[in-house]
């Protein structure tokens, strides 16, 4: 019998179900794990990674490589590992979870940036052009100085001139030692909280999980700095994730000036793939002692990294929603565990997962009770609305607390969860309500834009002439959005700055940068947002905090919902009187006696929470027990019900599991939706019946007509 043939083992980068098989190459030398490959596939090629060797039968023709493209792996062994991880727990193919992983032009073949820092020069400034541009005089400017001009000083704008003059000779590169951090004197002395939770991070070897539990405006990130400069100090290199790219500038600015520019950097979606990928590959040298970054930040390769901070590690943003559903907190837990470091959680209102596991012994917990500046924790009133006149969803109590707040010189911020000037659309005579012709959703009215736009899927159109149902004329809005309230607060304060902060108003980082820069010469102004303003900034001037529709996230069918509504009012109103100003907290609701509004203005996290988490327990609700969504979705409702049938009917006995049921939104952009709500009692038992039940299902019939995943321990009801 002939025996097997050897060959490569190759994660095609991709949504491919399983692992490719290709010949050995003829050169001897055995390739490592991790180098990027190019193979034939199908006609054409394809990148992938070389994940390890098998032997296959010999009457199989295997297809040769195109080429190698690295001589050595892209990332080292425990990323590797790490990746493997993700891709089994998450159930999820190898190369997706690579493609995720790795820098856009490194999925493309691109090879990697040169192994060395580079700085620049002027190589003498008769040779520079007689009659320079704009952009050469910028860049003269930048590199006029007495000593070499490293690469991260020179302005991304200015690369394209720059690699010309390198060319033309009036510009010269030269090579320089790793940048090390310059590390500046605390801006403040530290409270005696704060020295005991540096004292007890300090003193950790090998991996701990710590859950930095303080109050906003505790002096959380002091603590980060305080606890990371001894690594820092010795050349070692720490990763700080945030869970959104708002919050990247205020941080990196805060962290450039206590340890410098040269060796602190931050990496995000908002930067050119050119970008992005010379500082991975800068911190994959160790160039880069302090990277911050969101999600994917946490698969760069750091080779002396010694701590993860995760900030705000409640927010559910660390989750992907799309493609690999995976949990950067807890696959940021992971790399600490393979690299036995140390990882902080940090946060005011910590997930119910993180205080469940502190409960189990699994976290160790750290408590900020009171804030760095010892200013007070502002006080929180209940505004009932119940038969009040409202002006564009704001009650006479919120609009005298803003004009108190602006005479007294101080900043207003008004927080309402709902983008747009109003989020539906209906006729006054029959009731009808516009909806999205391709989501179960109603239409959201942008006025400034004169457009209806579904927030699911991307759907406009302008305003209807007549109802659709009934054809009357009678069309109203019902309900506020952002937009209509800033057109209210303008009608009210017309000498009084509106800084309306959402996705419409900013849609990009550099226009959120500017208003912030705004906001912090703390005049007297008011600030109307959503969620971007919900966590992590300092507002030294807001005094006063309004909550204008508190009582939408009370009747969500998602478990999640009270959480998410107890954290995002907290999160805000801490964003009240940080200073040597008092602060203040209006709560608007119809319901000022419902039970979590009455927590909310106690103001006391710690105790709601703990009661949240008894009535999740009770309920046999993760994170007592494993969650798992199986979601499905097609233009025909009754393939979604078939499949999901037949799934349900193929699984193991270890399972319990509900549905087929409609999702949360039953119809985006054209296509039915449905879920099974599957439950084990331990996540180790849910691991190993999807591993058993997952590859039946994809070989039911019915799988072929619809489009479906999993979502293993889901954030979101989808």
């Amino acid at each position: 019998m002939p025996a097997a043939t050897a060959c490569l083992q190759v994660a095609v980068l991709g949504h491919l179900p399983r692992i490719f098989s290709y010949a050995l190459p003829e050169n001897p030398e055995r390739l490592p794990p991790g180098v990027r490959l190019r193979v034939p596939f199908g006609q054409k090629s394809r990148i992938g990674i070389l994940v390890g060797y098998d032997h296959c039968p010999p009457e199989i023709t295997l297809k040769p490589i195109e080429a190698v493209l690295d001589t050595r792996p892209l990332l080292p062994e425990s990323l590797q590992q790490l990746l493997n991880f993700g891709a089994h727990y998450y159930q999820h193919p190898l190369g997706d979870v690579w493609a995720a992983a790795l820098p856009a032009l490194l999925r493309q073949g691109r090879p990697l940036p040169r192994p060395a820092a580079q700085a620049y020069q002027l190589t003498r400034h008769e040779q520079t052009p007689a009659r320079p541009g704009k952009l050469q005089e910028a860049l003269i400017t930048v590199l006029s100085t007495s000593s070499p001009t490293a690469e991260t000083e020179v302005p991304a704008r200015l690369r394209p001139v720059l690699r010309q003059a390198l060319h033309n000779g009036w510009v010269e590169a030269l090579t320089l030692p790793a940048p090390r951090v310059t590390v500046q004197p605390l801006p403040y002395p530290l409270n005696a909280e704060q020295r005991i939770a540096i004292t007890q991070l300090r003193a950790t070897q090998g991996f701990t999980c710590w859950l930095l539990d303080g109050v906003t405006g505790s002096g959380k990130t002091e603590v980060y700095f305080e606890t990371i400069r001894p690594h820092l100090e010795a050349g070692r290199q720490v990763l700080i994730l945030v869970p959104e790219i708002g919050l990247t500038p205020q941080l990196l600015a805060r962290c450039q000036a206590r340890f410098g520019k040269a060796a602190v950097a931050a990496l995000h979606s908002a930067q050119t793939d050119t970008e992005r990928l010379r500082i991975w590959a800068l911190a994959a040298m160790g160039h880069i002692q302090l990277l911050i970054g969101t999600r994917s930040t946490l698969f760069v390769p750091m080779p002396q990294l010694a701590c993860i901070v995760i900030d705000e590690e409640h927010d559910p943003s660390f989750k992907q929603h799309r493609g690999w559903h995976y949990s950067a907190r807890d696959m940021a837990i992971q790399r600490a565990k393979l690299e036995n470091i140390p990882v902080i959680l940090g946060s005011a209102t910590p997930s119910l997962e993180s205080l469940y596991n502190v409960q189990q012994g699994r976290y160790q917990s750290l408590q900020l009770r009171q804030r760095a500046t010892n200013a007070p924790l502002p006080g929180i009133t209940i505004v009932a609305l119940r038969r009040q006149y409202l002006q564009g969803g704001l009650s006479s109590d919120l609009l005298n607390a803003c004009s108190e707040t602006l005479a007294a010189g101080n900043q207003v911020l008004l927080f309402l969860n709902r983008r747009g000037y109003a989020p539906a659309v209906l006729c006054h005579d029959c009731g009808h309500v516009l909806h999205c012709p391709r989501c179960s959703a109603a239409l959201t009215w942008h006025r400034h834009q004169q457009r209806l736009r579904c927030h699911h899927c991307g759907y406009e159109s302008r305003w209807p002439e007549d109802c659709p149902e009934c054809h009357s004329t009678a069309l109203i809005t019902a309900g506020q959005g952002t937009e209509q309230l800033e057109e209210v607060l303008r009608q009210r304060f017309p000498d009084t700055p509106v800084w309306r902060i959402d996705r419409d108003a900013l849609p990009g980082r550099e226009a959120f940068s500017a208003v912030l820069e705004q906001i912090h010469q703390n005049q007297p102004a008011i600030l109307v947002g959503t969620q971007m303003l919900a966590k992590g900034h300092h507002f030294p001037a807001v005094t006063l905090v309004g909550i204008v529709n508190t009582d939408q996230g009370l009747f969500s069918a998602d478990f999640r919902a009270p959480e998410r509504l107890l954290q995002m009012v907290l999160q805000v109103a801490g964003r009240a009187g940080r200073e040597d100003r008092p602060g203040r907290v209006l709560l608007q609701t119809h319901l000022p006696h419902h039970p979590l509004i009455q927590k909310l203005s106690e103001g006391d996290y710690q105790q709601a929470a703990r009661l949240l988490l008894e009535e999740r327990l009770q309920a046999s609700l993760p994170p007592g027990t494993a969650l798992t969504l199986m979601c499905a979705e097609a233009h025909q409702r009754a393939a979604i019900q078939a499949f999901l049938e037949a799934a349900k009917a193929c699984a193991p006995d270890s399972l319990v599991i509900s549905g087929p049921q409609p999702a949360l939104l039953e119809r985006r952009a054209g296509f039915e939706r449905a879920e099974l709500w599957v439950e084990a009692p331990t996540r180790q038992i849910m691991q190993k019946a999807l591993k058993t039940w997952l590859p039946c299902c994809q070989q039911l019939p019915e799988a072929r007509r619809v489009r479906w995943f999993v979502d293993v321990d889901p954030q979101f009801m989808l």
